[in-house]
């Protein structure tokens, strides 16, 4: 059976009622104190309604005598992730990414490529040959243990043990390598936890797409 509410609960209601009406005829949330955040990237979804289009305005009519712009395909991207994680491609209309967990190139806290770490990289060697890219990015990151100094050095160090070996694979193939390391900037995953630290100890490699 429904309760009637007290007149404390009825004018808690009221007010709540009061708030919402003019929070949505203001257009939106009140904003946070972390509204403007760099942390959150430009064109971030955001919780106000979207505005009311009138279908019959002038303003979405085209003039006469204009013409509409000619068609052009979205940038699409495609992401293969090994089960493991250890190796990610993203493939994108005009570019190819490669990114190999540290873990899986070098002992733990080192720049010394492991053994196993060849194929890998030769594997990529053959994608950048068969692409016919003749520039090659190359960076190191790391996660957020560890002083920022020490990372900087340590994802620099790994990115330059992977060009050296990308140089090798690829030959005499005349190519233009940007190798930079970034420490624990740019995570992809979340530094709270060991598996989100693993994603961020990484090297990748991007170069432009084959026409």
């Amino acid at each position: 059976m429904a309760r009637t509410p007290t007149p404390r609960t009825a004018a808690s209601t009221l007010t709540a009622l009061a708030v919402l009406v003019a929070l949505s005829l203001a257009g939106g949330a009140p904003a946070h104190a972390d509204d403007d955040d760099p942390s959150a990237p430009p064109g971030s979804v955001t919780t106000s309604p979207p505005p009311e289009v009138d279908a019959n305005s002038p303003g979405l009519k085209i003039a006469d005598g204009a013409t509409l712009a000619q068609a052009k395909v979205l940038d699409i991207k495609s992401v293969v992730e090994d089960l493991g994680g250890e190796e990610r491609r993203e493939d994108t209309n005009e570019d190819v990414t490669f990114a190999l967990q540290a873990e899986v190139l070098f002992p733990k806290d080192s720049s010394k490529l492991n053994p196993e770490a060849d194929s890998r990289i030769n594997a990529i060697a053959k994608e950048i040959s068969s692409q016919k890219a003749t520039t090659v990015r190359v960076f190191g990151f790391t996660d957020n243990l560890g002083s920022y100094a020490h990372g900087l050095t340590l994802s620099k160090k790994r990115a330059e043990a992977v060009h050296e070996q990308l140089a090798a694979a690829v030959g005499s193939q005349d190519i233009t390598f940007e190798v930079r390391g970034y420490s624990e900037d740019y995570p992809i995953a979340d530094n709270t936890s060991e598996q989100g630290r693993r994603k961020n100890r990484r090297v990748e490699v991007s170069f432009p797409r084959g026409e």
